[in-house]
Parts: structure tokens; sequence; C-alpha cells
């Protein structure tokens, strides 16, 4: 097997979702149609983007900028700094599954074969989302720490978005990511299983979800907490990407183009060390596995990687991780006609505007409470993949 240091690897990982079970029993038959209709149109790998020099300066550029933000990471926990490495993913669900994505061997952009390495049959699909479903808030906050007061293993997410036509970085992209908390409770929705759902203050709630603008490398980073699980769902982060939309004064975001939506996911080794540390370790529910999920399976049908890279911040994984990953993003295409309000923030708190559905049986009890001061958030709607 190949590794590669972080800045080298340009494997542009493309998770968008599809044929996605968050209402079971319903005919997926149009939306997959529409789905492989979308594929058709969109470039299938990146062996356009092949240009020796360009890639050359691209990835020196990021192997400095993420060494830099690992050592930052690492710093702001008080860790000694240590050496990162970076692993190249393979590309089918086996594989995928197989295949151990912590760092652990170093090759340079000055390594003998660099680019056929990295860029030969390279693979970045971009598919519509199958299924609308309950938990996608829109009009959260453009704030780079989302963690609020959410307990659990803390994470440094870094992603770099690339235009699948131009093979350039993509600035001003604005990343929206959001996830549920260590006991499998998202906040800011009501649904069956979705911790108390007779609590009506979770629509309040604005933990775990925020936005930040990429910069001139097309790159943005977010400070949160390792995902938890619940029922049905192998563990996972939500990752929508927004063009020209509007920041409110109050620090919220809506509007605009919508063209992408995925999921990304994480090592089974990883996810059950994770859950080996409290408050994971106090959810009861049973554990479902990357390798009998859907979306996982159906992501990497199309030759995507959605699994995140990681380092250790420190010895163990308790002290922190840095995770990173590069998405291929198709700037023609648009996904806003599929969102569904379901919620709204008002000034007077969340508003449920359509019921959601059950995504499993959460865990017991309150989801937790939190919302950043400052004057009342925009209108938001809910419209995710769960």
């Amino acid at each position: 097997m190949v590794y590669l240091t972080s800045a080298v690897k340009a494997l542009f990982t493309a998770a968008l979702l599809s044929e996605t079970i968050a209402h079971p029993g319903h005919d997926l038959t149009a939306e997959i149609a529409q789905r492989n209709a979308a594929l058709k149109n969109t470039k299938r790998d990146l062996t356009h983007c092949n240009d020796a020099v360009t890639k050359r300066d691209m990835q020196s550029k990021q192997q400095k900028r993420r060494q830099a933000a690992i050592e930052t990471a690492r710093a702001k926990r008080g860790l000694p700094q240590k050496r990162h490495l970076h692993t190249l993913k393979t590309r089918n669900l086996t594989s995928v599954l197989d295949t151990s994505h912590l760092s652990n061997l170093t090759v340079t952009p000055d390594t003998p074969g660099f680019e056929e390495i990295i860029f030969s049959n390279s693979s970045c699909i971009l598919a519509a989302e199958g299924e609308v479903g309950p938990f996608w808030v829109e009009g959260e906050y453009v704030r780079s720490n989302i963690t609020e007061t959410q307990p659990g293993i803390p994470v440094t997410v870094d992603a770099q978005f690339i235009n699948v036509n131009t093979c350039e970085a993509i600035p001003d992209l604005m990343w929206d990511l959001w996830h549920c908390n260590a006991t499998g409770v998202y906040g800011g929705v009501l649904g069956s299983g979705n911790g108390n759902e007779d609590d009506l203050t979770n629509l309040d709630n604005t933990f775990l979800r925020g936005l930040q603008p990429t910069n001139d490398d097309g790159v943005a980073q977010f400070e949160s907490i390792f995902p938890g699980h619940y029922a049905g769902r192998a563990t996972h982060m939500h990752v929508l990407a927004h063009i020209n939309g509007t920041t409110f004064e109050n620090g919220t975001y809506m509007g605009g183009q919508i063209p992408y939506i995925g999921q990304l996911f994480f090592d089974q080794d990883l996810i059950s060390e994770v859950n080996t540390f409290s408050p994971y370790v106090e959810n009861t529910i049973e554990i479902e596995e990357n390798a009998d999920d859907r979306v996982v399976a159906s992501e990497t049908e199309t030759g995507a990687d959605p699994v995140f890279n990681y380092v250790l911040l420190g010895d163990t994984v308790d002290q922190g991780l840095f995770l990173w990953i590069e998405m291929g993003v198709d700037l023609t295409a648009d996904y806003v006609d599929g969102a569904t309000a379901a919620a709204e923030l008002t000034a007077d708190g969340g508003v449920e505007v359509t019921s959601t559905t059950s995504v499993g049986n959460g865990t017991n009890g309150t989801a937790p409470s939190g919302v950043p001061s400052g004057t009342a958030a925009a209108k938001r709607s809910v419209f995710n993949l769960w």
C-alpha cells in the first residue's frame, strides 16, 4: 500500500449523498434515477487535473499549511509536537473499510512518480442527494468553534474544496457542517429518537452546527467534538456547500446556491476506540458499522473515499484529533430545490414548521441547551440526509 504526507494528498472525495434511508418504506426510484442522470454529466475522475507544476505547487503549499495547523492544534491543548503522516486512500467499499486512515508513512512531492501515484485513476464523483431528511438547519451561525458546552473528544476538522471543472481551489465557498453530540442527539430539531422529542427547547439549540468561509486556498476549519452515534447509521458528519448566500448582521448565513451535499465517515477502529471514553460509552445504542451503512456503500460505489484522514494530537485518542479531507465540487450544480423547511429560528426562538421523522432510537434524556449570544437568528429551515 502507498502512503503520502497530508501535503501530497490529491484524492478529492465527493461524498454527495444518495439512496439514503431517512424514511423507511419510501420509494427511492425517482431519486435514484435523478442521481444517475446527474452522474452522467459529471467528470468521473481527476485525470484532467494532472498538471505537474500546478499540483506540485498546490500540494507543497497544503503540506506547509496543514503541518502548521496540526502544530497549532497541539499547542492549543498543551501537547508536544510530533511528526504527522498521511495515508493515500483506496476507493472501493472493501478496500476503504480495510484501509486505516491513520497516517503512518511519509512520501514527499519529490518522490519519483509522485503525480502518477496521486492522480492515476483518482475519482471525484458528484451525485445529487437521494432523499430529504429532517436534520439540516439553514440559517446557522458563521463561526469556527461549534462545540459550545458539548462534552466529548476535541477535534479540529480541516477541509479543502476543489473545483472539479477547473482543478482550482474554491475561495469564498461557505462550508456548512453539522453532526450529533456524543450521545447521538442533534440540536436545533425535534424528532422521534432525537433525545427527548417532547423537549421543545431543543429547537433553540445550535450546538455542533456552523458555517465557515473558505480562504483563497479553498480551505476552512472547525473546532468541534467527535460525533456520537444513534440507531441505524454509522458515525458521521454532514457537509454542505453554499455559494453566494447572505451573511446577516447577527452572524447567521442563509440562501444562495447549494452545489454540494455530503456525509463523511471515520475508520471503524477509531470509532470503537472513541466509544471506550466518556460520554460516548454511556450510549447503550448498538453502533452501526461502516460495513453495514447504506450511505457508505453508495458513496464508495462511485469511487470516492468518504473517510477522514486523521492524526492523534497526543499519545491517546482522548487528547484530541486532527481530521482532514479534500472534496471536489461541481459549481454548475445546484441542489437548493431539494430543501424543505421544517423549522424557523425567530426572535422568540425556534419554531417547528413541519414534523420531522424518526431517526432511530437515540439516547434518553433532555438534549443539552445553549444558544450563542447575540441578536435573533435569521429564518432557518431543516434539510438533510440523516
